[in-house]
C-alpha cells in the first residue's frame, strides 16, 4: 500500500465555509489546512458534526468555499470556467456518497457505469466494465437489480463501484463501511488501499468506523471547524 511519493493530491490553506448571513451566520469550516498525498490512504476523522462532510464537498467542488484556498493535483480549480472545471471534476474525482444516489430506474450495472457513459463510452462496454468491478464487491448476483431490491450494503458496494470505474486520480468517500459488516467492511477498505497504490492517485476516507483505522496511512483529525492534528501511520 505504500510509495514514496510526497506530491499532494489535495491541499487545502485556509479553508473557510459559512452558512447564512448576519446573526444567522452558521461557521463550519474555521480556516482548515488539510492535505492528501498521491499514492496514499487518507482518514479524516472526528466527532458528528465537526464540519468532515463540508471539508470533502469542498475538496470535490461540490459546496463553494467562503475562503481560502483548495488545488487538487497543483491546479486550483475555482479558476477554472465552469464548464472546465466540471470535465475535471468528471475525469479526475470518484465521490462515493453516504447516502448513494443511485438512480432507481437503473439496474446496479447501468447505475456503476453512469461515469463511463457521461465520458462518451458505448453502453455494452461501460457495463461490462462496471460489471467486472461489481463482481469483485460481492454482487455477480444482484447486477441486474434496481435499487429498491438492493439492501443498504449491497446499495453502499454499487456506489463504490460507481466511484472506481471510472479509475479516477482522486477517490473521496463518505463513510463508506457505515452500513456494511465487518468482513464486507474490509473487502471495500482492501478495494479502496489497492486504489491507493497508484503513485499519481489518492484516497480520502471519512469514517467513524475505528474498525478499519489500520488500513490509513494517514489520519487527519477534526474537530469544531478546524483540522487539529495530523499523523503519518505507515
Amino acid at each position: 500500500m505504500k510509495t514514496n511519493t510526497s506530491a499532494n493530491a489535495v491541499r487545502c490553506a485556509g479553508v473557510q465555509k459559512h452558512f447564512g448571513e448576519g446573526d444567522a451566520r452558521i461557521h463550519v469550516l474555521r480556516g482548515v489546512d488539510f492535505e492528501a498525498k498521491q499514492g496514499e490512504l487518507t482518514f479524516l476523522v472526528g466527532p458528528s458534526g465537526c464540519g468532515k462532510t463540508t471539508l470533502i464537498s469542498v475538496i470535490t467542488g461540490l459546496l463553494d468555499s467562503t475562503g481560502g484556498s483548495v488545488e487538487l493535483f497543483g491546479a486550483n480549480t475555482r479558476q477554472l470556467p465552469p464548464e472546465e472545471q466540471i470535465r475535471f471534476r468528471r475525469r479526475n474525482l470518484g465521490f462515493v456518497f453516504q447516502q448513494y444516489n443511485l438512480l432507481p430506474a437503473l439496474t446496479a450495472a447501468e447505475n456503476a457505469a453512469v461515469p463511463l457513459l457521461a465520458a462518451g463510452m458505448k453502453r455494452r462496454e461501460a457495463v461490462e466494465r462496471a460489471k467486472a468491478l461489481l463482481v469483485k464487491l460481492g454482487l455477480e448476483n444482484r447486477m441486474d437489480t434496481l435499487p429498491s431490491k438492493l439492501s443498504g450494503g449491497q446499495q453502499q458496494r454499487v456506489a463504490m463501484a460507481r466511484a472506481l470505474v471510472h479509475e479516477p486520480r482522486l477517490i473521496v468517500c463518505d463513510e463508506p463501511t457505515a452500513a456494511l459488516d465487518h468482513a464486507t467492511g474490509e473487502s471495500v477498505m482492501e478495494l479502496l488501499a489497492d486504489s491507493a497504490v497508484h503513485p499519481e492517485r489518492a484516497v480520502i476516507v471519512v469514517t467513524h468506523d475505528n474498525r478499519v483505522f489500520h488500513f490509513a496511512d494517514a489520519v487527519a483529525h477534526m474537530d469544531d471547524g478546524r483540522i487539529t492534528h495530523s499523523e503519518q501511520r505507515n
